[in-house]
This record gives structure tokens, C-alpha cells and sequence, in this order.
């Protein structure tokens, strides 16, 4: 999803050089928003609850204080500062009992502990798997393209299947799947639709904190909450009954108990030859009790009409959702407040949007989107970009700011992903020209191009970024940046303790929030329309709606 950091830089350090024209980002007017955002107050943002209802108001509010314009629905011939997002909600009504027998032993699984399980999103009332067969397919991956099948032609029909999280490269960096950098084989949205596509009665995906890129706290909470996902007439071919994570101990020993050796078999795995594994004499049993309803939350919508080609859009994106109120951390909080995920980035969109709306008209309008259940799995994004408010052949680009660094100002900057397109072009030319320099992600292996809200417009052709905040920090270089994001994704990423610290320093993210819009508001101010590069597999689709761009 993002490369997120822990502030730890207490002390003043330098600004970075930058152009005198750069844009003047108010770090009183960021603290503010972040502040406000990521308080009690606003019970962690979740979607349909009271924290949504103060969250869109609010966001409203100030892009209306800040002078955009309302940008969504179309009501009575006026724009609205909304877009409507219908979405089904998920949540488990009561205790989840969930156990296995193997080799004449009775495990159970306890929610949150060895299992996090997920509100089934087949609009059940209850979900009852009783004595079900095991079977381990590997990374559970089919792909023609490359020749691999993880299934094999098993009939998985009342069968709970058990799969590795990430691709078949990630532990050797090498082989069909293009190596290190995960592919969408490799995330966990991928899984459970294959799994469906398989009939299968359920998934548990192992937990291994290095291939999953988090650790266990992040499974837990992520999963065992209110799910949501768009409306769909036939959600079984999308979710299998049951969806769920296992933690890697708690698997390794269930292999074992059913004769079988967890690291052989995942080495096995690892090879297009490997055949699915039925674990002899294990069952898996569950029971827990499902409400589901259908809600309509709501993208906010800002903008700064276009003087010259008001059709043509530049979109700043960003999530306002996090995850509500959940289990309690060790302290007792139960409030997953979000500050750094993603306060942050709808802070940064307000202070761009104040900038839009103070500034010289642009030749083209600039959209300032900020959008609903990313956390549940880039909901509001993909809404929007299935139904665009503005023709997504004429969106000339998307940025979008998720998680952005409260630790200090850095040296270089990234991106989520690997990405050839002429608007990274456009980011590393403005980098330079303020002395920063442009890092890919180091860590392309946890696949957080798939993970922000700009991949719903990439997969539709639209060039389409998410900042990420640098690593090299002014102070303390590589190593502190670093040290700093470990920290923040061990002890705070998706946890009640991601809240506001006084210590934060905000000269680095202004620095951020600086360069991001002045990438896109020159791009306003163009008639370019930025290209993906050669080889991409976004550029088929760009080129398909060519001939509506003049």
C-alpha cells in the first residue's frame, strides 16, 4: 500500500535548496489537519460510522474554506462536494469457532491469535465448514501466461485450501514471476479471487512477516474488523465462503502433525512442476454468525475549473478512511487513529488544493479526490475510476499522497512500485531541480504499486503515481531513514499507536507536498498528455482512448 515512516528526528535540521517559485506549503496548516484528522474525536475514520460522517464533513468544510469548488455528484444540475460509493458491509456477529484435527489432535484456533479470519463478503448469514479436507497449493497461482498452475486440475470443492503469501520468486529473486518484485499473483486480494475461481470452501494464507512486508499485528487488525466491497451481483466469484490468514507457526506445525515438512514443501512450491498437497487426516471446522447490509459512503470531491480546457484533468488523490475501532492494543487503545495513514496525505491535499484555489486559473481543471475504504481494499478509488465524475481518457495524470513522512526532510524521494511513464519523468526533472534525487522502491518484493489508490486508474490506462517520501534523511542519511520506517511499520502500521506526536517535524513533508504539486500543477497548465513507456502493461490500454485526446 505505501512506504510509511516513524518520526524520530527530534532536532532542527536544514531545509533542502529549492527553486525560489517553489510552492509555500504551511507546515501550522498541516499540523492542523493531521491533528484534527487522526484525533479521538474522529474514531479512526471508518467507513459508515459516526468517524466518516465528521471525517467528510470536515474535508468538506475545508476544501470550501480553502476556495475549491464542489467537484462530485451532479444534483439538480450543481455540482455536490461528494460522490455517493455504495459498498456492502461485512462484519462477524459474535465469537468465530474455528479448529482442526489432525493425527488424533484437536487444535483451536483462536480469532486474532493463530487465525484472522474475515467477514464473509458473500452476503451469507452464517458460514458452517464442518470436517473439511486440507489441501496446500503453494502460492496458489494460476497463470497461462507463464505456464504455471498451482491447482493442477484438484477438485477443491469443500475444501479449505492453505497458500504462501507473495510470488513463487520472492525467496530466490529469480525465475518466472520476474523475480523480487511482486506481481499481483503475489497479493492477497489475487488469492482469495483465485480461490473462488476454484471453488474452493476456503483460504487461509500463511503469515510470514518478510513476504507479507508486515507483521502479524497488521494481518490481525486489518482483517478481523468490518469488511466492506463494492456492490456485486455475484460476489461468490470474487470471495470464497471463507477467507482467512493462519500464522506461520501455528502451519508449520499443523504440516507436521500431518507428516509433512513446511520448508520442503514451500521449497517445492517454488517450481511450476509442484502439485497441490492434500494434508492426509487433517480436517478444518468453522462456525461464526455474519450481518451484512449495504451503505453508502462518500469520495470528497474539491476543484479549480480549468480556464482554457476545463474537460482536461489533473487529479490529486489521497484516502481519508483508516480503520475505525477495532481490537484493543496492549495498552487498551482501541482507537486506530491514522495519522501517518493516511492524516497525512488528506492533509497535503488541502494545502495543494489551498494553493489551486489562491493561484492563477490553470488550462486545466485540478481535482483534488479524496477517496473512501482504501483499507478495505481500495474501494473508493476503484469506484471512482469505474464511474468517473471526469472522463478518465481526458485525466491527463494522478498523484496520489499516501503516508506521507513526518520524520524530516530527506534527499531523494519514490514511488510505490516500478513504473516506466512519462509523469515519473516529470517528478524526477522537478526532484533535480530542488536537489533531490529520485530512488525506485527498494522494496518492490511487498508490492505496493498494487497497494494505493493510484493503481485503479493505472490498470485503466491513466498515468497514475503515489509519492512516496525519501529514505536518505538530511540527517542521518540511509541508515535513519531506515531505522525510522522499520519502526513505524513494526510498532505503529495499522495499530492504535499510528496517532500525532509533538516531535514530528513537518519541514520534510512540506518539502514533499512542494514537489508533488508543482508536478501537477504544471501538467495543468500543459497540453501534454503524459505517456506510459514502452513495455508497460498499462499502455494498451492509454492507447485505446487515444483518439479522444486532441
Amino acid at each position: 500500500m505505501k512506504r510509511l515512516l516513524l518520526a524520530t528526528a527530534l532536532f532542527a535540521a536544514p531545509m533542502l535548496a529549492h527553486a525560489s517559485d517553489a510552492p509555500k506549503i504551511d507546515p501550522a496548516k498541516l499540523a492542523a489537519h493531521i491533528k484534527t484528522l487522526s484525533s479521538d474525536a474522529f474514531e479512526g475514520r471508518g467507513p459508515a460510522t459516526a468517524g466518516e460522517t465528521k471525517t467528510v464533513t470536515y474535508i468538506s468544510e475545508q476544501m470550501k474554506a480553502v476556495g475549491l469548488e464542489p467537484g462530485g455528484d451532479l444534483k439538480d444540475g450543481k455540482r455536490l462536494w461528494t460522490q455517493d460509493v455504495p459498498l456492502s458491509k461485512f462484519d462477524i456477529d459474535g465469537p468465530v469457532m474455528a479448529h482442526v484435527m489432525v493425527g488424533g489432535d484437536h487444535i483451536m484456533l483462536n480469532q486474532g491469535e493463530q487465525v484472522a479470519i474475515r467477514a464473509a463478503m458473500t452476503h451469507v448469514n452464517a458460514v458452517s465448514i464442518k470436517d473439511a479436507p486440507i489441501v496446500f497449493a503453494g502460492y496458489g497461482v494460476k497463470a497461462p501466461e507463464r505456464n504455471w498452475d498451482d491447482f493442477k486440475g484438484m477438485d477443491l470443492k469443500g475444501k479449505v485450501v492453505v497458500v504462501l503469501i507473495n510470488d513463487p520468486d520472492f525467496e530466490t529473486g529469480s525465475g518466472d514471476f520476474g523475480g523480487k518484485a511482486m506481481t499481483y499473483y503475489g497479493r492477497w486480494t489475487y488469492k482469495f479471487e483465485e480461490a473462488a475461481r476454484q471453488g474452493a470452501a476456503g483460504l487461509l494464507i500463511v503469515h510470514e512477516t518478510a513476504p507479507a512486508s508486515y507483521g502479524w499485528a497488521t494481518v490481525k487488525n486489518s482483517n478481523t474488523n468490518t469488511m466492506f466491497d463494492i456492490v456485486r451481483k455475484e460476489p461468490a466469484k470474487q470471495h470464497p465462503p471463507m477467507e482467512g490468514w493462519i500464522q506461520r507457526d501455528v502451519a508449520v506445525d499443523l504440516f507436521k502433525k500431518a507428516g509433512l515438512d513446511f520448508e520442503a514443501l514451500k521449497k517445492a512450491a517454488q517450481s511450476r512442476d509442484f502439485k497441490p498437497v492434500e494434508l492426509k487426516g487433517a480436517t478444518f471446522s468453522a462456525d461464526y454468525k455474519v450481518k451484512h447490509e449495504t451503505i453508502v459512503s462518500k469520495n470528497v470531491v474539491g476543484k479549480v475549473t480549468g480556464a482554457k480546457r476545463p474537460d482536461e484533468t489533473v487529479i490529486f488523490s489521497g484516502h481519508w478512511d483508516h480503520l475505525g475501532v477495532g481490537l484493543p492494543d496492549a495498552k487498551g487503545d482501541k482507537i486506530y487513529n491514522g495519522a501517518v495513514d493516511n492524516a497525512t496525505g488528506i492533509a497535503a491535499m488541502l494545502e495543494m488544493g489551498r494553493l489551486a484555489a489562491s493561484g492563477p486559473k490553470p488550462d486545466r481543471s485540478m481535482v483534488f479526490l479524496a477517496v473512501t475504504a482504501e483499507e478495505k481494499g481500495l474501494l473508493g478509488s476503484e469506484y471512482y475510476a469505474a464511474n468517473p465524475l471526469y472522463p478518465l481518457a481526458k485525466t491527463a495524470g494522478v498523484i496520489n499522497t499516501d503516508a506521507l513522512d513526518p520524520t524530516g526532510p530527506a534527499k531523494d524521494f519514490t514511488i510505490s512500485g516500478n513504473a516506466k511513464l512519462d509523469l515519473l519523468d516529470d517528478l524526477i526533472a522537478k526532484g533535480k531541480a530542488v536537489g533531490r534525487v529520485y530512488t525506485p522502491d527498494p522494496a518492490t518484493e511487498a508490492g505496493y504499486f498494487y497497494r494505493s489508490d493510484h493503481f485503479p486508474f493505472a490498470k485503466r490506462g491513466v498515468p497514475a503515481i503515489s509519492f512516496g517520501s525519501g529514505e536518505d534523511l538530511v540527517e542521518g542519511g540511509v541508515a535513519a531513514g531506515k531505522a525510522a520506517s522499520d519502526a513505524y511499520r513494526i510498532n505503529a502500521y495499522h495499530q492504535p499507536a499510528d496517532e500525532w506526536n509533538d516531535s514530528w517535524r513537518l519541514d520534510g513533508m512540506s518539502a514533499d507536498i512542494a514537489l508533488v504539486y508543482s508536478v501537477g500543477r504544471d501538467l495543468a497548465g500543459s497540453n501534454r498528455w503524459p505517456e506510459w513507456g514502452e513495455g508497460s502493461e498499462f499502455k494498451a490500454a492509454r492507447d485505446a482512448s487515444k483518439a479522444q485526446r486532441k
